[in-house]
């Protein structure tokens, strides 16, 4: 989608502030013993209650309202019986829909008792998203979100999900653009238009490379094997920089 006028800023920003709003409060009510099922009804109480549609059930049939992932599942996991522990990994991810509108939003949250490396982790995941988010401008090219996040990567001696990609979004969950890299590419000489909606969503990890896929169907795993967590923003690409959307309020 590309933004041409303010009433369409305004749907968007109101989905945006939606899907927001219904992830932190997840995120708030988050507790051990409770299971991602239960964690998912909340998302589905809120999002009703905005007159909002989850767009992963509505495009794609997921079982599920919101994306719920614990530890060794990287994305896509579907909530259920599993039980959220002390100490766990939890990505939630939020996509809705309202009145035509779509936005798309997740964080990565650690449960205590801290572990020190997944919190610099996590601290260094929220980080890579902003700087890609620092990377989208009228004109700029869509290579150089990867680019600069890959530098970001590097530095610290971590590795990026190659295969997980940050999308266009607006009218529909994917849509033009396709997909956008977080990591380095070579090629893609597209760059992106005044008013452009996109997701940034880089998948950091202290050592996987690929997502692979579960026998569900949905749920996506590390390989190899590691820790990875994901911090989503939608976006609107201006004269001045990227206009953040999906923030609560």
């Amino acid at each position: 989608m590309t933004i041409t006028n303010q009433d369409e800023l305004d749907g968007l920003k109101e989905i945006g502030r939606v899907v927001a709003n219904t992830m932190q409060a997840m995120a708030k009510a988050m507790e051990p013993g409770m299971t991602t099922r239960e964690l998912d009804e909340i998302g589905r109480e809120l999002l009703e209650c905005e007159g909002a549609i989850s767009a992963s059930q509505s495009t794609y049939d997921f079982p599920g309202i919101t994306c719920i992932s614990v530890n060794e599942e990287i994305a896509h996991g579907i909530p259920g019986e599993r039980v959220i522990a002390p100490g766990d990994l939890v990505n939630i991810d939020v996509s809705a829909s309202k009145d035509g509108y779509f936005a798309d939003t997740g964080a990565t949250y650690h449960l205590a008792p801290v572990d020190p490396s997944l919190h610099r982790l996590c601290r260094d995941g929220k980080r890579a998203m902003q700087i890609g988010i620092a990377q989208v401008g009228r004109d700029k090219p869509l290579a150089g979100i990867g680019r600069a996040i890959g530098r970001f990567a590097a530095g610290r001696g971590y590795t990026l999900i190659r295969n997980l990609a940050s999308h266009g979004v607006g009218r529909s969950l994917h849509e033009y653009p396709g997909e956008i890299a977080t990591w380095p590419t070579r090629g893609d000489t597209r760059r992106i238009n005044k008013g452009l909606v996109m997701t940034v969503e880089p998948f950091l990890s202290t050592g996987g490379l690929w997502a692979t896929g579960g026998s569900d169907g949905w749920t996506l795993y590390s390989e190899p094997a590691a820790p990875v967590v994901q911090y989503e923003h939608t976006v609107v690409a201006t004269d001045r920089g990227a206009t953040i959307v999906t923030l609560p309020g």
